[in-house]
């Protein structure tokens, strides 16, 4: 049974507890500090998509005008529910209200952070946290792209797959433009530790000095990037071995939050099949979020690690 239990906590009692927890940090939703969100009504959103842009037409004084070729077509984006819901010893509310640590809005902020993370790896992987597993019935994931770069090897350079990947959209048939990269840590590290080459070689002079360990990166190669592990889906999931997404992040991404559900404590019944709370001397959390999205996969390449 999943419980987060009050361990050591109940032993510490009645002595004086810190007024501050140390909680695991972890990175948020790559894809919200890249691209906004656009508000959205509940249910299925119908996106307009013109086919091709519209062409203008000089027309000589007294001349026909022609009919402007083109058309549009739409796709829609659909609701995904996501929810946190954690059990705990009812002592949580005595340490909460005794002792004021504010556990109740700590842990609401911590599943807070899961349902952003949630967002990432629903849109780029479609995985589901909690299982790790794949949604099946999801295909409109962004790292099914076509498009796509392999990192081979220790002796790889991460610099020129990112590059290959930029390349493959700004050349395409149907340009795309590249407004924003997603970034695993491992990747950045991997940047981080290249070395600038010369007509002898590699020298000892870091290639890209103004990234340090690889953390923080809000830039590279004048694209904005953010770095976050939900990009390869860990630790959620299995590593996907994805190292970076490329793409268009201002247009190639429709999503927005449909609704917002307030943090609700639970304290009697059976909220997620695993016995009556009052029976086991728990309570329960519960944080919930609709989010609708849409992904145009054509328009990102994705770098992936080859074994």
């Amino acid at each position: 049974m999943a419980i987060f239990g009050t361990g050591n906590l109940t032993a510490l009692m009645p002595r004086e507890i810190s007024d501050e927890m140390v909680t695991k940090t972890q990175s948020l939703s790559t894809i919200a500090q890249l691209s906004g969100q656009r508000p959205q009504r509940f249910g299925k959103q119908d996106i307009i998509v013109f086919n091709s842009f519209p062409k203008a037409e000089f027309v000589e004084e007294g001349a026909d005008k022609a009919s402007t070729t083109g058309g549009f077509q739409y796709v829609t984006a659909t609701p995904h529910k996501a929810q946190v819901t954690m059990r705990f010893n009812q002592e949580v509310l005595w340490a909460d209200e005794d002792y004021q640590l504010g556990v109740l809005s700590e842990l609401s902020e911590k599943a807070s952070e899961a349902l952003s993370r949630a967002l990432d790896l629903g849109m780029f992987h479609a995985i589901n946290p909690l299982t790790g597993a794949k949604i099946a019935a999801w295909t409109d994931n962004i790292t099914t792209t076509t498009l796509s770069v392999d990192l081979a090897g220790k002796t790889a350079e991460a610099d020129a797959a990112f590059r290959a990947a930029a390349g493959l959209l700004v050349n395409a048939a149907d340009p795309v433009q590249v407004t924003g990269a997603a970034l695993d840590p491992k990747f950045t590290w991997a940047l981080s530790e290249l070395k600038r080459k010369d007509g002898a070689g590699e020298t000892s002079d870091m290639r890209y000095p103004q990234l340090g360990f690889g953390t923080n990166i809000t830039d590279f190669m004048g694209v904005p990037v953010a770095v976050g592990n939900t990009v390869s889906g860990t630790p959620e999931s299995a590593d996907t071995k994805v190292r970076a997404v490329v793409g268009d992040f201002r247009d190639g991404i429709r999503w927005g939050v449909q609704r917002e559900l307030p943090m609700e404590v639970i304290m009697f019944g059976d909220p997620d099949g695993q016995g009556d709370l009052k029976r086991k001397n728990q309570i329960a959390l519960r944080v919930e979020i609709v989010y609708g999205w849409y992904a145009f996969k054509e328009r990102f390449a994705v770098v992936k690690e080859k074994s």
